[in-house]
């Protein structure tokens, strides 16, 4: 294939993605500000929480220069997404798709509304996957896990637009510019889709609070070979008087499992501390000084 010939393929790769994804993007306006959001369900919009921040409604414009009115359903902070109520026409759904299928290099589109452009539409690749990006509510810090890097220009306004795959679906929801060729953006997975499914019932989310602090960490071979599990995640710092200090969680555990399923790294912890296990008691499987060991712990719900 030529020069001229791959150009052309990226070319009418990058029109089909923003022909099919633009129309379900909108221009949001609110008081204290705006960005963008996506029609990810019937009249009802995705977008960061950072864009909503504490106003309860607003107005949506979409490309083809119909407006309506929204209001805020639910905001979590701690993920950065909001789901918003659309009042009014709005054109269908995108389609959304798994960002847990990315691979560094493939091809994406952001589309948004920088500056208060609408319908902007840029292109690259992700350039790096599983990047934490610190948010914090109120007193409460917190780390978006798997956050997706792309090089593809992002500008304020932008935050809450779509990222979408070389297919048209929406992979992930820009949310930062993390600086010069650097874009982040909250992946569209199973977590964030569960996240997403809460704000629509309950407008927020609780989550349950152990109190470590974790890296990833290779397990020894014998014990790899017996678990059929290769990393963990090793216990780093135990909050004082937390849920995990109280079970006997130590600095230097090698956690293995939670509520018996494997984890290795922040984000496998945290797929199990949603609000169903506030106040039950979770095992915690651990490997200390060599040997598999069972704790319990009872989470408290996390407070900001």
């Amino acid at each position: 294939m030529s020069d001229a010939e791959a150009l052309d393929a990226y070319s009418r790769t990058v029109s089909a993605v923003a022909r099919t994804v633009t129309p379900h993007v909108a221009s949001v306006r609110l008081a204290r500000g705006g960005g963008s959001a996506v029609v990810f369900d019937v009249g009802y919009l995705l977008t960061n929480a950072h864009v909503v921040g504490g106003d309860q409604r607003g107005t949506a414009t979409f490309t083809d220069g119909t407006e309506a009115d929204f209001r805020v359903v639910g905001a979590d902070p701690l993920s950065d997404l909001a789901v918003l109520r659309v009042r009014g026409p709005a054109p269908d759904p995108a389609e959304l798709g798994d960002a847990d299928r990315l691979v560094v290099g493939q091809l994406v589109v952001a589309i948004g509304s920088p500056l208060g452009f609408s319908g902007s539409v840029t292109a690259g690749v992700v350039s790096a996957l599983g990047r934490a990006l610190p948010v914090r509510q109120g007193r409460t810090a917190r780390v978006i896990e798997d956050v997706i890097q792309t090089d593809a220009a992002l500008n304020p306004g932008n935050s809450g637009g779509a990222l979408a795959d070389s297919s048209g679906r929406v992979v992930g929801v820009n949310t930062a510019v993390a600086g010069f060729g650097l874009g982040l953006a909250v992946p569209v997975n199973a977590t964030t889709r569960r996240i997403i499914d809460t704000l629509l019932v309950e407008g927020r989310v609780r989550r349950a609070y152990l109190g470590v602090v974790g890296v990833p960490a290779p397990l020894p071979d014998d014990v790899a070979e017996r678990t059929g599990q290769t990393a963990g995640v090793r216990v780093v710092e135990v909050v004082a008087g937390g849920p995990a200090d109280r079970a006997g969680l130590h600095s230097g555990d090698l956690v293995l499992t939670v509520a018996r399923s494997p984890v290795s790294d922040a984000q496998g912890i945290q797929r199990q501390l949603f609000a169903e296990v506030i106040g039950t008691r979770l095992p915690v499987t651990v490997l200390r000084k060599g040997a598999m060991v069972d704790v319990y712990a009872t989470p408290t719900e996390l407070v900001g």
